[in-house]
């Protein structure tokens, strides 16, 4: 029964979510939690670039 719940996210849900949040951390602490992960974000999407693109060997024998 708890399984099936998931599938059924809809605009009701989402409202008490953001209400459930905004009761929580208050409307002043939403843009720097907002901040955090965005930055969070950024540097782990730059993280994986550094990792898949091929380093260059400045000095070939």
């Amino acid at each position: 029964m708890a399984l099936t719940f998931l599938g059924m996210i809809g605009g009701p849900q989402i409202i008490l979510i953001i209400a459930v949040v905004l009761l929580l951390f208050g409307g002043r602490k939403i843009p720097e939690l907002m901040k955090g992960l965005g930055s969070g974000i950024k540097e782990f999407k730059n993280a994986t670039k550094e990792e898949e693109s091929p380093k260059v060997d400045e000095k070939k024998d």
